[in-house]
């Protein structure tokens, strides 16, 4: 599975953006979809998951209320919505395909990664 990971860009705190991740192919209703952001000097951490069917959606306590996945299977897209934006959301946003438990928070279990796209907001 492919996952091309795009809608990144410059923002200003308070601000919104939607990031979108187009996975190509007949199979992205089968896999559990995530996002995990990576900021500078930090580790990869775990942003939001949503179910195979998008009926179940869980979210990292920093973004819960402000950020929301969500998935289009007729399009094989899934989708991030951020608002309210704030500095410390800066980082590289990458979205993730995996088989197991859609409120899996670890990054291992997902097996297909797209390239990230860059979140700036700026203060």
């Amino acid at each position: 599975v492919q996952l091309q990971a795009s809608g990144g860009g410059l923002v200003q705190t308070g601000g919104s953006l939607r990031l979108s991740c187009a996975a190509p192919g007949r199979t992205f209703a089968t896999y559990v979809m995530g996002w995990f952001r990576q900021a500078p000097g930090k580790e990869r951490e775990f942003v939001a998951s949503i179910s195979r069917s998008g009926g179940r959606t869980y979210y990292a306590d920093s973004v819960n209320g402000r950020f929301a996945i969500s998935r289009d299977n007729a399009k094989n897209t899934a989708y991030l919505q951020m608002n309210s934006l704030k500095p410390e959301d800066t980082a590289v946003y990458s979205c993730a395909a995996g088989s197991g438990w859609s409120e899996s928070r670890n990054d291992y279990d997902y097996t297909y990664w797209g390239q990230g796209t860059l979140v700036t907001v700026s203060s």
